[in-house]
């Protein structure tokens, strides 16, 4: 093989999905429908009860593709826990649907997706003075966002809030 094809070949492989390389356990944390495809009006294709394992074939977007041993489909990411089920000592139910916008009214408009810390994590983590001063020297001073404000010849505006959906 020539040097041109193997760097091409090398540059595939880094370039395709970790999908390629094969599938990864996961467990529902939540009871959720499947999804045909990765869209929230998409016609169901299943549904998952709390507990149950998955197998992720691929991510795309805030979607991870799933295979269950009754269907296959498309499930939100914040439904899925990648890895082997632990046992728990604290509500996923609830972290979900705070992270997901989902806790209240059911009336979504936006999601956030988290990842990163786990329990553990949390337990070793330890306050770093040095790392809240830095965090606090991103703040901006009034006149500099008046300033900025004025270069781009933004203006206030007064936003009334949405009527109460009773």
């Amino acid at each position: 093989m020539s040097i041109g094809k193997t760097i091409f070949a090398l540059a595939l492989a880094w370039l395709l999905p970790s999908s390629a390389l094969g599938a990864e356990a996961g467990t529902a944390l939540k009871a959720t429908e499947i999804k045909a495809t990765p869209y929230r009006d998409a016609r169901p294709a299943g549904s998952l009860a709390k507990g149950d394992k998955v197998e992720i074939l691929r991510r795309q977007g805030g979607w991870y593709q799933i295979k269950t041993t009754k269907s296959s489909g498309w499930v939100r990411m914040l439904a899925i826990r990648r890895g082997a089920a632990r046992k728990r000592s604290i509500d996923t139910d609830k972290i979900v649907g705070l992270a997901s916008g989902r806790a209240g009214t059911g009336k979504v408009v936006a999601t956030t997706g988290i990842r990163g810390l786990n329990e553990e994590e949390l337990k070793k983590a330890k306050y770093n003075e040095a790392e809240l001063k830095k965090v606090e020297s991103f703040t901006t001073k009034e006149v500099a966002l008046q300033k900025f404000a004025a270069e781009g010849k933004l203006v206030a505006r007064k936003v009334d809030y949405l009527p109460n959906p009773d």
